[in-house]
């Protein structure tokens, strides 16, 4: 949770580890605050930098901020057109950013990335107890009727590339073009390896309940019950814009 404080912010994630400090900037946002603002934020390449737009939107809204971001993978034009640091964010990146020492930090990422993190904040003299962290990683499967399977790493699913939007599975850091040969996202979920949440194929039971963190969705077949707000039934989900999902 944001604190109340006046003194300088650094919020510092990984990959789809943005979405919790993402909201901490909009909170931020809504009170026109005008404490220091640090973003720094690490990713592989544009293609999987979700919620870029939106993040720098509010960046400029507000009047003391600075914005870093690390693209470890992406091409020379790719960065001189965002303009993102070259490499992966590590220890000695963030310290030569000379962050505020009086800073309140909150870091989220993989396990690795907040370790990391955490001893470059306290040898750039932050406290340790003005660093906050949330751990941010896929949540277990569900999938009744498979067993010993083994785990895989997410992955593009085999044939051709897709001609619809593009679905971001946002914890498991990968960002694929809808095909038309899938009738559902959980469809493309399983054939990507993205951890799967299911118990049902027509959209009655709501185990597959998943959070949409922006985007549009149309249903086929229309679910009996539909999801809370802000979620959807990826059983029998199909997208009609880019979407991303806290999957």
């Amino acid at each position: 949770m944001l604190d109340e404080g006046t003194g300088p912010v650094l919020l510092l994630s990984a990959g789809i580890g943005l979405t919790p400090v993402l909201s901490m900037l909009h909170e931020l946002a809504a009170r026109d605050s005008d404490r220091e603002i640090w973003w720094i934020h690490g990713v592989r390449c544009p293609r999987e930098h979700p919620l870029a737009a939106e993040t720098h939107a509010l960046l400029t809204s507000l009047p003391h901020t600075h914005e870093h971001v690390f693209y470890s993978t992406a091409t020379p034009e790719a960065r001189r057109r965002t303009r993102a640091a070259d490499g992966r964010l590590t220890k000695d990146k963030l310290v030569a950013l000379s962050v505020p020492a009086d800073a309140t930090a909150y870091v989220c990422g993989p396990a690795s990335f907040m370790a990391d993190m955490q001893h470059a904040l306290t040898a750039a003299g932050i406290d340790p107890a003005r660093i906050h962290t949330e751990l941010f990683g896929a949540m277990p499967s569900i999938n009744p009727g498979l067993t010993g399977q083994a785990a895989r790493t997410p992955h593009q699913p085999s044939g051709p590339p897709g001609t619809g939007p593009l679905v971001t599975f946002a914890r498991s850091g990968i960002s694929v073009t809808f095909p038309d040969s899938k009738p559902s996202v959980l469809e493309l979920a399983v054939a990507c390896d993205v951890p799967t949440r299911w118990s049902c194929g027509t959209g009655v039971c709501h185990t597959c309940t998943t959070l949409l963190l922006s985007g549009d969705i149309a249903y086929s077949p229309t679910p009996l019950e539909p999801p809370p707000d802000g979620h959807v039934l990826i059983c029998c989900a199909q997208p009609s814009t880019d979407v991303v999902l806290d999957m």
